[in-house]
């Protein structure tokens, strides 16, 4: 039986399938080699300082050590000043902005007064708002402390038996028992009295010695109160700073948590623990929320490099896990060890951190890796 012939429409139907087919129909080997759209490179993680508008320096274990200065640090503080204000916060009463200006000129580093924030100068900021102008104030410390007073219009007395309006207190390696009787036998009387800081040490060339903190304790002790603090880690000291740089996102970096991280946090900086000073991997382990520093540095150079950020992930049984680079650690329940240690002591430290601040539990509480606690860094 003879074929009826395609009618025109039938016939332009099929053709237009059949070179749809043709166009969507690749044969294997073409399908393996056909070119793919370019996946997107990671964004790279900003630095420390994206975005800042200052750099606000410890001084004693982040710029120098002792003598000398740190590994590094002279360099670093020298690039950044080319793009930013750098200035120098310090909680030491004893000495002038001049002087320290002059100690880091020594190392090479272009800085003037102006650039140094001292512990007096906040406390003396404080002590306007206790007393009348040009009031009798009784000074116990050494010359930083002095300057301060007298350069704010204040007169000065050493003897309670002058009367004194106010009694302010800082740090310096002549103050002794007669120093801390006068401020006792003034305050009895209820007047105001500001202190510089409260470190409660401070480290000289023998080792570690007694610091304004603990004097202040012993009057505090005799006269059963506690002064108005003006240094770190008081919020004052960083107030007078930015006030002083213009800045509005500086970045705080220091090697104590308890005085550089814990008020950078308090004035609501960001902050930066360099791992140069006192402070290290089991004191960052055990951090309070309160302590706990945005950035973890090595040293200085890592201010201009970008900075890992911690991926943490929780699954079904709740076991947490942080990864920075190529360092993992886990923790179940009150349970923290170490999955990969990775190449880097400082990424598997960061990832520790990570993942014990992100339980918000307190270290004192939990099962630590020892390979945590014991880390070393070098810089």
């Amino acid at each position: 039986m003879s074929q009826r012939p395609l009618s025109r429409r039938l016939l332009s139907r099929r053709l237009l399938t059949r070179r749809r087919l043709s166009r969507r129909v690749r044969h294997p080997s073409e399908a393996a080699v056909a070119p793919r759209k370019p996946v997107p490179a990671p964004a790279p993680s900003p630095t420390p300082l994206a975005g800042r508008d200052a750099l606000l320096l410890d001084l004693d274990g982040v710029v120098y050590a002792g003598p000398g200065a740190i590994p590094h640090a002279v360099e670093s503080i020298t690039r950044a000043a080319q793009s930013l204000r750098v200035g120098y916060i310090t909680n030491n009463a004893s000495r002038t902005d001049e002087s320290v200006a002059e100690h880091l000129r020594g190392f090479g580093l272009a800085v003037e007064a102006g650039d140094v924030v001292t512990s007096p100068q906040a406390a003396v900021r404080i002590l306007a708002t206790l007393v009348d102008p040009g009031a009798l104030i009784l000074v116990v410390g050494g010359d930083g402390l002095v300057t301060e007073v007298e350069a704010a219009g204040f007169r000065i007395t050493r003897s309670a038996d002058d009367h004194p309006a106010a009694v302010i207190q800082g740090f310096a390696p002549h103050v002794g028992w007669e120093h801390l009787a006068e401020a006792s036998f003034a305050l009895h009387t209820g007047i105001p009295w500001v202190a510089t800081n409260t470190d409660w040490t401070i480290p000289v060339a023998r080792g570690i010695a007694p610091g304004n903190g603990t004097l202040v304790s012993a009057v505090h002790l005799a006269v059963g109160r506690l002064p108005v603090f003006a240094g770190k880690p008081e919020t004052a000291i960083f107030d007078v700073a930015s006030e002083r740089f213009g800045a509005t996102n500086p970045l705080v970096v220091g090697d104590r948590l308890d005085t550089d991280i814990m008020g950078g946090k308090r004035a609501g900086l960001a902050t930066a623990l360099v791992l140069t000073g006192i402070d290290r991997a089991k004191q960052v382990l055990a951090a309070p929320a309160t302590m706990q520093p945005d950035f973890i540095l090595g040293d200085l150079r890592e201010l201009f490099e970008p900075y890992p950020a911690a991926e943490i992930d929780v699954d079904a049984d709740g076991v947490r896990t942080a990864s920075v680079g190529h360092a993992v650690v886990r923790m179940k329940q009150h349970v923290v060890r170490v999955a990969r240690a990775g190449a880097d002591p400082l990424d598997l430290l960061r990832a520790g951190a990570a993942v014990i601040y992100a339980s918000g539990l307190q270290i004192y509480g939990l099962d630590v890796d020892e390979q945590l606690m014991q880390l070393a860094v070098s810089s």
